[in-house]
C-alpha cells in the first residue's frame, strides 16, 4: 500500500496486565504505518516496559495522548490480548480490535463485543501454513521469543554448568536437555540451549520434525505411536490407547535429563500433561522443568502454575512460563509490531478496513464483524449455525 492520505486512526494503549511488558506497536512499526498514511495515537508511557520512550514514538510520527482519547477516537485498537471491559465498553460500533485475543477462551466477551458491533481480529487463528500469512504470524513471532527465553530461564535455574568445562579443579560434564515439542518455540529453545553448550534432544510425535531438529545439531526422539501432523501445523490428538503408550515411553526417557522444556499448547483447550506427578517424583534432584504450556487451564508439567516457580520435595525446579515472550519485551514488541502492520495492510489495502469473507486469511482471523460472529471456529464453539454469505463487507467509519 502506498502513502495516499489514508485517514484510518490506529490506537495503542499501555497493556493492563502487570506481567505484560510488551507494547502492541513499537516505534519502528509506527513509523512504517505513518509513512503509509495511517494516523497513530499512543498512550504516553505505553512503551516504557520495552524501553521505548515517548520521544521515540513522537520521532516516528505518532501523537501522544491519553487512553480515554484513544478509546474515544481510534478506528483500530492494536493490543497484545483482549482488552478489559474498561476499554471495550468505550468502543462504538464499527471499531476494530486486533491482537492475540484468545477468542476460544473468551467466548462470552467475544459474543458480547460482536453484538456491540466491534470487529475482532484474532491473530492466533491465522492459517500458519499459508505462505502469504507469514509476515502476520504473531503466534510464531512470540513463540520464537518464548523459546529463546525458556533456554535462558532454564540455564539460570540450573545449578550447574550447561557446557562441558575443563578446569584445574576437574571436568564438568555437559548438561542433558530435552525440548518436548518442536514447533517454533521448541526449535528456538533447542538452538539456544545448544549454543549454551548442553547436549540437546528434541522430542516430537511428528516424525517429520526429525530433519529440523537434527539440522540444529540435536538428537531426535519420538514415540513408537507417533501421531503425525494435524490441522494448522499442530500434532493431531492421540487416541487414549496411543496416549498411554506415548506417555509411558516419554516418562521412561525423561529421568535421564537435567533440563526439560515443554512447549505444547492447544488453542482453546487444556494443554496436554507431558510430565506427570509420578514422572516428576522420579526426576533427579536439581532437574529444571520450564513449562511454556502453563496457563489458567493447567500446564504440561504437573503442578506448574503460570508465572510462578516452585521446587518439589525431591528437589525438582518447576517454572510455569506461559508468557515468556513478555520477558523479552523489546525484541518481542519489534516482531509483534511488524505482524500488526502486515495485518493492517492486508485488511485495509485502500486505507479503510474491508473484510472479505472469501479471503482465507480474512475468514480465519476475523472473529466478528457487522454485529455477528463470523469465524467458523468460534461459531462452532458458541454452538451457532454456519454463516453462508461470501460478499465483501466494508467496515463503518467513525
Amino acid at each position: 500500500m502506498s502513502s495516499s492520505g489514508t485517514s484510518l486512526t490506529i490506537g495503542v494503549l499501555s497493556e493492563q496486565n502487570s506481567r505484560e511488558h510488551r507494547v502492541a506497536l513499537d516505534p519502528t512499526a509506527t513509523k512504517h504505518l505513518v509513512h503509509e498514511g495511517f494516523t497513530v495515537l499512543v498512550e504516553a508511557g505505553c512503551g516504557s516496559g520495552a524501553s521505548f520512550t515517548d520521544e521515540n514514538y513522537v520521532a516516528a510520527g505518532a501523537t501522544l495522548t491519553t487512553s480515554s482519547q484513544i478509546i474515544a477516537t481510534c478506528d483500530v485498537l492494536a493490543s497484545l490480548s483482549l482488552p478489559s471491559s474498561d476499554v471495550t465498553d468505550g468502543l462504538t460500533a464499527g471499531r476494530t480490535v486486533i491482537g492475540l485475543l484468545d477468542p476460544l477462551n473468551n467466548l462470552s466477551q467475544v459474543s458480547a463485543l460482536a453484538g456491540q458491533g466491534i470487529t475482532l481480529v484474532a491473530l492466533e487463528l491465522l492459517p500458519r501454513t499459508l505462505s502469504r500469512a507469514q509476515s502476520m504470524d504473531a503466534l510464531s513471532s512470540q513463540s520464537s521469543a518464548a523459546g529463546y527465553r525458556a533456554a535462558i530461564v532454564a540455564a539460570e535455574k540450573f545449578g550447574r554448568y550447561l557446557p562441558m568445562m575443563i578446569t584445574a579443579s576437574g571436568t564438568a560434564t555437559p548438561a542433558k536437555a530435552i525440548v518436548i515439542g518442536t514447533g517454533v518455540a521448541g526449535l528456538q529453545a533447542i538452538a539456544t540451549v545448544k549454543r549454551l553448550g548442553a547436549v540437546v534432544t528434541g522430542y516430537d510425535v511428528r516424525e517429520a520434525s526429525r530433519t529440523e531438529v537434527e539440522s540444529l545439531g540435536a538428537k531426535f526422539l519420538t514415540s513408537s505411536v507417533a501421531a503425525g501432523a494435524g490441522e494448522g501445523g499442530y500434532a493431531r490428538p492421540m487416541t487414549a490407547a496411543e496416549q498411554a503408550v506415548q506417555q509411558k515411553e516419554l516418562a521412561d526417557a525423561l529421568v535421564s535429563f537435567d533440563i526439560i522444556i515443554t512447549t505444547a499448547k492447544v488453542p482453546g483447550r487444556t494443554p496436554p500433561l507431558l510430565v506427570s506427578q509420578d514422572t516428576l517424583a522420579a526426576l533427579k534432584p536439581g532437574t529444571v522443568c520450564v513449562d511454556l504450556g502453563a496457563s489458567d487451564k493447567g500446564g504440561n508439567v504437573f503442578g506448574s502454575s503460570d508465572g510462578e516457580s516452585s521446587t518439589t520435595v525431591n528437589g525438582v525446579v518447576v517454572v510455569g512460563a506461559g508468557n515468556l515472550a513478555a520477558d523479552l519485551p523489546a525484541s518481542s514488541s519489534l516482531m509483534y509490531g511488524r505482524n500488526i502492520a502486515a495485518v493492517l495492510e492486508a485488511l485495509a489495502p485502500e486505507g479503510a478496513i474491508a473484510i472479505d469473507p472469501s479471503d482465507e486469511v480474512h475468514s480465519a482471523i476475523v472473529v466478528s464483524h457487522a454485529g455477528d460472529v463470523t469465524s467458523a471456529t468460534v461459531r462452532t464453539a458458541l454452538n451457532l449455525e454456519p454463516l453462508g454469505s461470501t460478499e465483501p463487507l466494508k467496515a463503518q467509519a467513525n
